[in-house]
């Protein structure tokens, strides 16, 4: 074998600084679902996406005050379908009614997708994308 068949994304797991904060904000404005409290994680899911959240592994090794950035080694941003560029600007709407820092709707024609980045409690970059129609 030289190399290995991989399939789509099982899950994400996001370290945070307040895992309730985060649960909130993903279940009341994503539309997740708590499927399983495994501490200091908890799991949900949107029925496509398992998502997981909790605090630092080891909280003696987490920097005092940390924060997200996309400059760093690691995550960049995680991406989210959902059905229609109707679909973007309702979020937008409610992202703005609910004070959700989030950037402009964008067209990636040459990918065929439309795209609203926006920033969770811990300032980590989210996109819900929708295809170009």
């Amino acid at each position: 074998m030289s190399s290995i068949a991989t399939g789509a994304v099982h899950h994400i797991a996001l370290t945070v600084s307040d895992v309730q904060r985060s649960v909130t904000f993903y279940t009341t404005l994503l539309g997740f679902q708590v499927v399983a409290e495994l501490p200091p994680k908890i799991l949900m899911s949107n029925g496509s996406l398992i998502l997981g959240v909790g605090s630092a592994p080891d909280p003696a090794q987490a920097p005092a005050s940390d924060s997200f950035s996309e400059n760093r080694i690691g995550l960049d941003h995680v991406s989210i379908n959902v059905a229609s560029r109707q679909e973007l600007e309702q979020a937008a709407q409610l992202f703005d009614q609910n004070k959700v820092s989030r950037g402009q709707i964008k067209e990636l024609g040459g990918f065929g997708i439309a795209v609203l980045a926006f920033r969770d409690p811990d300032n980590i970059q989210v996109e819900l994308t929708s295809p170009i129609q």
